[in-house]
């Protein structure tokens, strides 16, 4: 179970037989014309094969560009440091593997549904989901719709990013549907998420569901699923990793402590400031010194660094890797509770979070018990005089709402939903932003450019091509 990676070897011919990229998906002549003529594949080999792909996906040279627009990480040397500065093109950007991992997940299902197996298809709807959402959560408008028939639509339109919500929301709800069919064929073998447990990957697809309607601003729709979502730290879905380099080792480790230690830090990175902020504060119910020293260590790639801890903190080489979360699911409820004027309730799920720092829980891994407090709040520490309004808000609820978006910035580290929160919380109503500095010029990035190998092939791509700075349709 722990040993993920160990199926690469298993599907790695599959891999490239299969999935070419967005364009090129299924193109495998005695498979062009139908993808179920891969007969001596099982679905469940199949299953354990996506699962590594949608592994890698949220570790993957993506998820740190985000982290360094998010203002979390900062880029200090060669490529990194382009990132840093915002300098980007085309060039640097590919929907290689995302698409082809993304089509394995369908062909998933249309595996599951020739078997009459409704359980495996559900869970293939949820990787799916999982990588068309990183997709457009990146990109904006993406294909969708076309984009697993390659015979038929050799060159997919791009969906408006609007309609991909809805049809990853409809995904979504079939999946629900299949896993609650009342017997299905076992997968636990394969499943290294969560080893088959259908009503663990039901909970998982309600929290990704809560997660988009936040996206989008349903706060309504996003408590009433988060409701039905993870409901402890025993349902985080987190990718296992073990002690093997090149087999099941952290690609965080891999990338910061093998392949490219020093290129980036946490020197000048927000993460440090905002965790400093609650550390010998006027906020005398919460001290993050040793979550701070669980994700940072000083010294390792030089004098005085602020390093990622891959020592013996969030980074290290056996670290799990948090896809969906207990943690994320409450603070959905608690921000969306909060913005509907319910500031009690969110309270409520803010402090259920809180309850499970104290005991050092962080995506599977315990962090030190000195240093860590994480007192339960009340609402008079958020009114104007109160100890956790350290930013001196006028309202309850902005105050709430600031403590709020800061524990889901200091949660998400190292996941690209952070910066799906920094350019979302530019709209939603009441405004209540961090003070993230810039790291170059006067704007920020808000959005990936579209692959410049998808430009070269897929005159669907919508003209002008938009730079990084141009806001994505629902954050607009």
């Amino acid at each position: 179970m722990k040993k993920i990676f160990a199926y690469k070897n298993t599907v790695s011919l599959l891999v490239l037989l299969l999935l070419g990229g967005c364009k090129e998906m299924f193109n495998e002549s005695d498979i062009k014309t139908n993808p179920n003529a891969v007969t001596d594949v099982d679905v469940a080999t199949l299953l354990s094969g996506t699962l590594v792909g949608v592994s890698e996906l949220h570790e993957d040279t993506d998820v740190r560009i985000s982290a360094i627009w998010a203002g979390a990480l900062n880029g200090l040397s060669r490529q990194h440091q382009g990132y840093a500065d915002y300098i980007v093109s085309a060039q640097n950007f590919s929907w290689d593997p995302l698409y082809p991992v993304a089509g394995q997940a369908r062909l998933i299902q249309i595996k599951a549904d020739a078997a009459g197996d409704k359980w495996t298809k559900g869970v293939g709807q949820i990787l799916e989901t999982l990588l068309i959402a990183k997709a457009t959560d990146l990109y904006g408008d993406v294909p969708y719709s076309q984009a697993f028939d390659d015979v038929k639509y050799p060159t997919p339109v791009f969906d408006k990013q609007v309609d991909v919500y809805t049809a990853l929301q409809a995904t979504l709800d079939d999946a629900i549907k299949n896993l609650s069919a009342t017997a299905g064929l076992s997968f636990s073998k394969q499943d290294f998420i969560y080893g088959g447990n259908v009503s663990k990957w039901t909970k998982a697809a309600y929290t990704l569901k809560a997660r988009l309607y936040l996206h989008t601003g349903d706060y309504t729709k996003a408590v009433a699923n988060a409701t039905l979502g993870i409901n402890s730290t025993s349902g985080d879905a987190l990718i296992p990793h073990g002690s093997s380099q090149g087999i099941d080792a952290n690609l965080n480790y891999v990338f910061f402590k093998l392949n490219r230690p020093g290129d980036t830090g946490f020197d000048n990175a927000y993460i440090p400031t905002i965790l400093q902020s609650r550390i010998g504060s006027v906020n005398t119910k919460t001290d993050e010194t040793a979550l701070y020293n669980h994700f940072i260590t000083v010294g390792i790639t030089g004098t005085g660094s602020l390093d990622p801890n891959v020592v013996d903190g969030a980074f290290t080489l056996d670290a799990p890797h948090p896809l969906l979360t207990y943690y994320e699911n409450q603070l959905i409820i608690a921000e969306s509770q909060a913005r509907l004027g319910s500031n009690d309730k969110a309270l409520a799920a803010l402090n259920l979070v809180r309850s499970s720092l104290a005991g050092g829980y962080m995506n599977g891994k315990t962090f030190a018990a000195t240093g860590r407090k994480y007192d339960a709040y009340v609402l008079d520490d958020f009114g104007t005089a109160g100890l956790a309004n350290i930013t001196h808000k006028t309202t309850v609820q902005t105050a709430l709402l600031y403590e709020i978006i800061s524990q889901r910035y200091i949660s998400f580290l190292m996941q690209y939903e952070a910066f799906n929160d920094i350019r979302r919380l530019e709209k939603a109503q009441p405004v209540v932003q961090l003070p993230i500095p810039l790291y170059a010029g006067a704007k920020k990035p808000e959005r990936f450019i579209y692959p410049q190998s998808e430009i070269n092939t897929n005159p669907n791509v919508p003209t002008p091509i938009l730079d990084q700075f141009q806001k994505l349709p629902i954050y607009q």
